[in-house]
Parts: C-alpha cells; sequence; structure tokens
C-alpha cells in the first residue's frame, strides 16, 4: 500500500467511499464525478502503478476485475456497458494505481 495514494486509502478504509463489490483481491466502488448513469471504479488491492507495471503474476487479478465487471451488469441490470483503463498521464490517468472505469446505462 502507498501512503499517499487516494485508492489505498480507500481500500484502508481512511477515505469513505460507496462501496459496491468487494473480496480479496478488488474492491468495486462508485466513481465521485460519474460521466454515466453507472459509473464504479475497479481497482485492484495490491498497489500497481499502471496497467504497464502489471506483472505476470498480476495477470489473474486483472482477468478478475474483468468477471466482477460480468456480475456488476447482471447484478446492476445494465443495458449497456464501457469499460476502459487509462495508462500514463498523457493517456488520461489521473490516479497512479491501475483501476478500470466501469460505465453502465440501463
Amino acid at each position: 500500500m502507498e501512503p499517499n495514494c487516494v485508492f489505498c486509502n480507500i481500500i484502508n478504509r481512511k477515505i469513505p467511499a460507496k462501496v459496491e463489490y468487494e473480496d480479496d483481491q478488488v474492491i468495486v466502488f462508485h466513481d465521485i464525478r460519474p460521466t454515466a448513469p453507472v459509473h464504479l471504479l475497479a481497482v485492484p488491492k495490491k498497489h500497481i502503478p499502471t496497467l504497464i507495471d502489471v506483472e505476470e503474476a498480476d495477470l489473474l487479478i486483472i482477468s478478475h476485475i474483468h468477471k466482477i465487471a460480468q456480475r456488476m451488469y447482471h447484478q446492476l441490470n445494465l443495458e449497456g456497458m464501457s469499460m476502459n483503463n487509462n495508462c500514463g498521464e498523457k493517456g488520461g490517468q489521473d490516479v497512479f494505481h491501475v483501476h478500470y472505469h466501469i460505465k453502465g446505462w440501463k
């Protein structure tokens, strides 16, 4: 965990968040600045700065996030969904802890 990382602080409950899903590897919570009717952030609990920093041992976590996105689609009765990861400052990444935006429409 990185002490100055906002997502690490959410994971450690030092910053509040509206959590939609959580297990031992991943937390999913509502974005505080949504850009869709449903806007979730899926974040691995392991601090990984960017997608480029993902190691082979981390690939199961990334795959798990995709399965959780499917679960959110069904659980929230979405009719459409997009999922994206911004990588690097020039790629639009604001928080340097790997995360996926799950945006959904009903």
